[in-house]
């Protein structure tokens, strides 16, 4: 019988509906065990750093190797919550971490995306991790349209670096995509949630759909 993955992640960009999708896939089944993000599995680093001004810290003041760093320790412990025999649903995962980690690196130290993920890829080093099947979002296969989505659905305008920050995000998950660094690429453009939801469920393939179907794990 085929296998249930461990972990199963999804990514994108900010109000890509990381969230939406999650729950909806934690709902049908389970055996699945929602892990939420890495902030919540380590909180006092991040609580530290958020005392002293979150953005000034992200964008101006940590190094690379630091924001890396933190990202990749609360993935671990993250992954260590995993409840035995369930699947565990990340909100961002590695591919995703290490994406983020490239665009702040981008930002700050004017590398280009590809210098930015392999310097972020010598900062993890073999700390791969458990196998994730992960899913990327992107509301637009286009940089351009893609942003301007997703800062639309923002509610309010992005001030300071994040917009450049955002944009420079879109690009570095294109580019993750063009790589197949993903298991799976949902283009979202003039879909439905509904299509969208449909999309996932058929990507994650016969391993989620044998769980599913009979409630087991394995």
């Amino acid at each position: 019988m085929a296998r249930v993955p461990d972990f199963i992640s999804f990514n994108g960009p900010d109000n890509a509906g990381k969230t939406t999708h999650l729950t909806r896939l934690a709902e049908r089944w389970e055996g699945f065990h929602t892990l939420g993000s890495v902030h919540e599995h380590d909180p006092e680093p991040w609580a530290r750093v958020r005392d002293g001004g979150y953005a000034r810290w992200w964008f101006e003041t940590s190094t690379t190797v630091e924001l890396t760093e933190m990202l990749l320790a609360g993935h671990a412990k993250r992954s260590a919550a995993r409840a035995p025999e369930r699947t565990g649903l990340l909100d961002r995962g590695l591919p995703m971490l290490l994406a983020v980690a490239a665009a702040t690196c981008v930002v700050k130290d004017g590398l280009t995306v590809r210098e930015s993920l392999r310097t972020v890829a010598g900062i993890a080093g073999s700390r791969a991790g458990a196998v994730e099947t992960s899913i990327l979002l992107l509301p637009s296969l286009n940089a351009g349209r893609s942003y301007a989505v997703t800062s639309a659905r923002e509610g309010r305008p992005w001030t300071g670096v994040y917009p450049v920050y955002q944009k420079t995000l879109h690009a570095v998950l294109l580019h993750q995509a063009d790589q197949s660094t993903y298991t799976a690429v949902v283009d979202c453009e003039d879909r439905s949630v509904d299509e969208v939801h449909t999309d996932v469920v058929d990507r994650l393939g016969p391993a989620l759909l044998t769980g599913l179907t009979d409630g087991s794990r394995r």
